[in-house]
């Protein structure tokens, strides 16, 4: 009982990493992909945001963490420790998934909405703030919280360049009791229950509308 406990613990260490990964990962990827959706949107550099945007969904993330975390040091000289590295990748990562998400937010509106913000010398900032954005946001909301689960589950990852997150921790429980069904699944258990605040935290936002 007492070495279940203190499993519990030692694993449960392992949130506060996971949840600096993904609070990282959730700001750069909605301000990234943001940027880039409207951008592309406005045709500003369209043939090299789709082909970033292409190259990284088209990529595993655990190879985007390793160049990122591995290879940074070799090309422009700047060691990045493993909660950097993994921030920048899981948020580049993110940046695509968002800017697909909020780019097919910004087609399901009426084009007639840009036509009579150009007419009425709206400027741009203010058309897509006021105007753009917090229509699409509303219509996207379900999408984005799927995408901050789906960036949840995936900073798993980081585990295999040393990040002592959950699932790391569980491993090194498991390596030291030669036992792995019981810290996986308390490792799953602290995953399940993440996901289930976040859906919860969603639901109550998406019913008050707070991001309208």
């Amino acid at each position: 009982m007492d070495d279940i406990f203190s499993n519990l613990l030692f694993i449960g260490s392992g949130i506060l990493v996971t949840l600096k990964l993904l609070g990282g990962g959730i700001l750069v990827g909605i301000s990234l992909g943001g940027a880039l959706s409207i951008l592309r949107y406005s045709g500003i550099c369209k043939p090299l945001i789709n082909g970033l945007v292409s190259v990284i969904r088209g990529t595993p993330l655990i190879l985007q963490v390793s160049l990122i975390y591995f290879s940074m040091p070799c090309v422009i000289g700047i060691k990045l420790d493993i909660i950097s590295a993994g921030i920048i990748a899981f948020g580049l990562n993110s940046s695509a998934y968002v800017s697909e998400i909020l780019r097919a937010g910004i087609e399901s509106l009426p084009r007639g909405q840009f036509e009579a913000a150009k007419t009425l010398a709206i400027p741009n900032y203010f058309m897509w703030k006021d105007i753009i954005l917090p229509q699409v946001i509303r219509n996207v909301f379900p999408a984005m919280v799927n995408e901050i689960v789906s960036l949840l589950k995936e900073t798993a990852i980081i585990s295999t360049i040393g990040g002592l997150d959950i699932m790391r921790a569980s491993q090194m429980v498991a390596a030291q009791q030669y036992e792995y069904f019981m810290p996986l699944c308390i490792a799953g258990g602290y995953y399940y229950s993440l996901v289930l605040f976040i859906e919860y935290i969603g639901r109550k936002i998406e019913k008050l509308k707070i991001y309208a």
